[in-house]
């Protein structure tokens, strides 16, 4: 049997209510079933991140990998489809796949060493790292069918009145303000490469093959300007984020584009705003404040 952690219970429970309980009481029957049908011994401790348990495993051959379930969304729909795009290069490698759960066996990483631990000590290389693998990343086109980036941020647009009425201090009121008037002027050409949307430095994993690799990506079709800020804001510091802009923007190949890349990381700032506010925030986060006036003076 199976053992759900209590921390995916929570989270599953927070933000997938009735879904979210469902799926936490059909994970151990879940498991059970593709243990059986890929032919996979347990061999550790259930992982599990925000939404997914993930088991250690070995296949009948010997080779190690890992099994991960989650609740299948509009989010996680595509993460099959991007890995097989990126076939390993930059990103985990996908090794069997059941459309029906979004239930995936991937190549095993090591997952005690995260990024997040290279940044503690070298915030400036660990940047570095995710501005060489979006590079890589970015480079692929969006496989069809992927949720696109233009029905996003017109959504976003949408919501951006609600939002500055909600907010309680006019600084972050008028900076939310600019950054949708940034986004409003690339919203209608989104773009088409594929993007994993959530590499933060926790979603990048050292591998074996290659010293570092990205997991769980979100996948989007759309422009790489969207990819820049969650390496902009990861161990956040004030006195970096013009070198983590400039140095992202080179890596991809947006230089000569910065106004469009700076356009569309604004449009990841009003994103986080109104997710923010829909959870009861009464101002923008001072490290989302700080990124957009930077980016704002040009």
């Amino acid at each position: 049997m199976t053992e759900v952690p209590d921390g995916l219970v929570r989270t599953q429970l927070r933000y997938n209510g009735a879904a979210g309980r469902a799926f936490v009481a059909a994970l151990p029957a879940r498991a059970a079933e593709f243990l059986e049908r890929w032919e996979l011994r347990r061999t550790g401790p259930a992982l599990h991140g925000t939404a997914s348990l993930v088991l250690p495993v070995e296949r009948a051959d010997g080779r190690p990998a890992a099994l991960k379930t989650q609740l299948l969304d509009e989010e996680s729909a595509g993460e099959a489809a991007a890995l097989r795009a990126w076939d390993g290069q930059g990103s985990v490698r996908l090794l069997e796949d059941d459309g029906v759960t979004g239930t995936l066996l991937l190549e095993r990483l090591d997952e005690g060493r995260h990024l997040s631990a290279l940044a503690r000590r070298d915030s400036r290389q660990a940047v570095r790292v995710v501005a060489g693998l979006l590079a890589r990343l970015t480079a692929v086109p969006a496989p069809a069918g992927l949720r696109g980036l233009g029905e996003i941020a017109a959504g976003l647009l949408d919501g951006v009145d609600r939002a500055r009425a909600e907010l309680t201090d006019g600084r972050s009121r008028e900076v939310l303000r600019e950054c949708a008037a940034a986004l409003a002027e690339v919203a209608g050409e989104p773009g088409d490469r594929l993007l994993h949307w959530d590499l933060h430095y926790d979603n990048v994993l050292a591998g074996g093959r290659e010293p570092w690799l990205a997991i769980d990506p979100k996948p989007l079709s759309g422009d790489p300007g969207f990819e820049l800020l969650p390496a902009i804001g990861n161990h956040f510091r004030a006195d970096e984020v013009r070198w983590r802009f400039d140095l992202l923007t080179e890596a991809l190949g947006l230089g000569l584009d910065r106004d469009r890349a700076r356009a569309w990381t604004l449009g990841r700032v009003v994103q986080n705003c109104l997710w923010d506010v829909a959870d009861g925030e009464p101002r923008m986060r001072e490290d989302q404040l700080l990124v957009a006036e930077e980016l704002l003076r040009g």
